[in-house]
């Protein structure tokens, strides 16, 4: 297998298994030159946002577990600086080798190295011979000058340059003055050199570890009635507003706690479906939940937490003051009745490519409109199985019947159409290769109205037994 990404106006390889390295699949080949070396070749394309969002994960779990300054390095690496905090690990080797068996867990291949500077660990751990590698303070050069120009990250008409010139290794770079290495390769080039020898100061950018907004109060008081309870959820509502304002997010889920005298806490949770902070919203949400709320003697503290925050931007009322007319967002009466029943129970039918009935939907966010429905009729009620037919009377092969008993009762059918033919999804399972369906749409004589199927063509065995199932009822 490849993966394939778009460099400049060409397809390249941008990463590749074993198997297709051992067969001369190279990083950076033309994507038309790996399908004719190798025929069989499994190419896919490259999901540099995926990859850039798993990088940034691993960058704050290691904010969170291993050192307060860590950053990705894109496209494949990080950066921790362990100043101060490697005795907490058992120190820089025995850190390393946590570090790269981390990463064996999660299915990574990794490589470790120390260095004085990020720019020397960045070369190390990728050009160095060893997997894990501890580079001892003073011998950054040394160290370097062995590794290839391509190690001091330079740009690609950079490392062109160096080939013309003949440096194929930093240390050719050493003893060359600044001013006509410069000249060669550019200035950049000079900067990389001197940050990975510790000349100019590259600081690392750390992963901010966002914290989870949250507000509390404390009262003169104990506290029992409802009345008393809303007046404190308004009250940190509105805390938590200012404070979500300041940062520029929306709450999606909001965990309100409630301490009792005797020490135990009482716990409500609501969400929301899209980001708000608009506290009338809320705090009708938040009453739903105070039957919920046992204050027992009383209730002495209380502290609103938002688990889920997402970024939420002002309102542009542009269009509407100019007299456009405001499309209305059901977000806030999805979230109130998710409330009563529970949010499992809201959602929206969306469609789903599938010939099949049963696999053309699919229950989507309630708050997002579904586009694309097909054109053919359905019925209103679409059973989630289908129930079998008895006692069917009917013509073959073509006509629908004149006569079935459905859940007990018998159904005389006055009126038919079809049929409507579904051969069944081949690439699913083998069962499915010759399926057929013939679906049709019957009335009976007291004015149902349903959609019947049979399964079988009536001339070839393989694609049905010839019997008959309801499937949905229309309006």
């Amino acid at each position: 297998m490849a993966l394939v990404g778009k460099v400049g106006r060409r397809e390249e390889v941008v990463a590749a298994c074993d198997g297709a390295a051992a067969l001369g699949i190279t990083i950076g080949m033309a994507a038309t030159h790996a399908r004719a070396l190798v025929s069989d070749l499994d190419i896919r394309p490259s999901d540099t946002e995926a990859d850039a969002a798993l990088l940034d994960r691993l960058a704050l779990r290691a904010v969170r577990r291993w050192s307060p300054i860590a950053a990705a390095t894109p496209p494949d690496g990080l950066w921790l600086d362990l100043t101060g905090c490697a005795h907490l690990h058992g120190g820089e080797e025995r850190f390393c080798r946590r570090l790269r068996a981390f990463c064996q867990r999660a299915g990574f291949t990794a490589r470790v190295a120390v260095a004085d500077t990020p720019g020397a660990a960045h070369a190390v751990a990728r050009f160095g011979p060893a997997d894990i590698a501890i580079v001892p303070t003073g011998r950054t050069v040394d160290t370097l000058s062995g590794l290839p120009v391509a190690a001091l990250r330079l740009a690609g008409t950079a490392l062109v340059a160096a080939r013309k010139f003949g440096f194929e290794r930093v240390a050719d770079l050493l003893p060359v003055a600044r001013g006509p290495l410069a000249r060669r390769l550019g200035l950049a080039a000079i900067t990389r050199l001197d940050q990975a020898l510790g000349a100019v100061a590259e600081p690392i950018t750390p992963r901010t570890n966002e914290v989870m907004p949250i507000v509390e109060r404390r009262l003169l008081e104990p506290i029992v009635t409802a009345d008393a309870i809303a007046q404190v959820m308004e009250d940190l509502l509105g805390d938590m507003a200012e404070l979500l304002r300041a940062k520029g997010l929306g709450v999606r889920s909001l965990r309100l706690g409630g301490l009792r005298v005797d020490g135990s806490e009482q716990v409500v949770a609501v969400g929301t479906s899209r980001p708000t902070r608009e506290v009338s919203h809320l705090l009708r949400l938040m009453k739903l939940r105070i039957e919920r709320i046992d204050p027992g003697l009383g209730l002495e503290q209380f502290y609103l937490a938002a688990p889920h925050t997402e970024p939420l931007d002002a309102v542009d009322l542009g269009a509407v003051l100019a007299g456009e007319v405001l499309v209305r967002d059901p977000a806030r009466l999805v979230d109130v009745v998710a409330g009563r029943i529970g949010a499992d129970a809201v959602f929206r039918i969306a469609p789903v490519e599938s010939h099949v009935p049963e696999r053309a939907v699919m229950r989507a966010d309630p708050v997002v409109a579904p586009a694309g429905w097909p054109k053919w009729r359905r019925p209103t009620r679409l059973l989630a199985r289908p129930e079998p037919l008895w006692g069917v009377i009917a013509l073959m092969p073509d006509q629908p019947p004149r006569r079935f008993e459905w859940r007990g009762r018998p159904h005389k059918v006055v009126a038919g159409d079809g049929p409507e033919r579904i051969h069944g999804e081949w690439w699913r399972r083998d069962a499915e290769v010759w399926a057929v369906r013939d679906y049709y749409r019957v009335e009976d004589e007291t004015g149902g109205r349903y959609w019947v199927f049979r399964r079988g063509d009536g001339f070839v065995e393989d694609t049905g037994d010839l019997s008959w199932w309801m499937h949905g009822v229309f309006a």
